[in-house]
């Protein structure tokens, strides 16, 4: 057999990698975007040049997270949104459409969540959390695909440790956040042939509100810089046009709640 010569060229000089999709002037919203994970998010995707939607259940925390993007250079949209409400997903992608002309992802970001057994966690409670953690995951993505059915797009949903396994006094949560994670998966087997990437970022502890503010007692140094997760969100949606991540696990080095 022929040995290749010393200046042949290789399969890689052949067949370069692929370049990185940009971001620059790529329209994401996303969701639960004026605080933690979702305004590092913001942050992240703007300094790649991404025009951002920060879309929150507050308008005063979303305009402010909408300044200080703009202050940095980012375009930027405010919008208040109760990602529960169909009739107001559908007003935040009509005012995102009206602005920047398209969406091209979006980063399903809003949670909440009630520490409580059981027996002390109201219906109203669980309807509420399930409201927001799957219900506004479902009516986004849905309304996200109206929007990218043309032209491709992604759609980025925040599950969590949460989805995987489970503790005490977080049922409602865990039950969502495993729906969060079960819908990214049929989605991502339903939307791929019309060109529409969807990955679940299965994120551990962070120092954020989120966690912080609820627990007063937890060793931040265990937890990770949501800034580190928004790089993740950032890299699935830099992927070339023919690779897509389905789930990506995203861990603090000294946080346990996953092996």
């Amino acid at each position: 057999m022929q040995q290749p010569s010393a200046g042949s060229e290789s399969a890689s000089d052949a067949h370069p990698a692929p370049p990185v999709a940009s971001l620059d002037k790529r329209v994401v919203v996303v969701t639960g975007g004026a605080s933690g994970l979702g305004a590092a998010t913001c942050a992240e995707l703007g300094a790649a040049g991404a025009r951002i939607v920060v879309a929150d259940l507050a308008k005063e925390r979303a305009q402010r997270g909408a300044s200080q993007l703009s202050e940095n250079g980012v375009e930027a949209l405010a919008a208040a949104v109760d990602v529960g409400d169909e009739a107001q997903v559908q007003r935040l992608f009509g005012a995102a459409i009206e602005r920047f002309g398209a969406v091209d992802a979006v980063v399903n970001s809003a949670a909440i969540d009630v520490t409580a057994p059981i027996s002390e966690l109201s219906a109203a409670d669980w309807e509420r959390i399930v409201r927001t953690n799957l219900n506004g995951v479902f009516l986004v993505a849905r309304q996200a695909c109206a929007a990218m059915r043309e032209r491709g797009g992604a759609i980025v949903n925040i599950a969590s440790t949460a989805s995987k396994r489970a503790w005490p006094n977080a049922s409602a949560y865990h039950a969502t956040k495993w729906g969060v994670l079960g819908l990214s998966h049929a989605l991502h087997a339903e939307l791929r042939p019309q060109g529409i990437k969807v990955c679940a970022i299965v994120a551990g502890g962070m120092r954020t509100p989120f966690l912080l503010d609820r627990f007063p007692d937890i060793d931040p140094s265990v937890l990770q810089d949501p800034r580190n997760v928004a790089r993740a969100i950032r890299f699935v949606l830099e992927q070339p046009a023919e690779t897509v991540i389905p789930e990506m696990m995203v861990l603090p080095m000294r946080e346990t709640s996953w092996p």
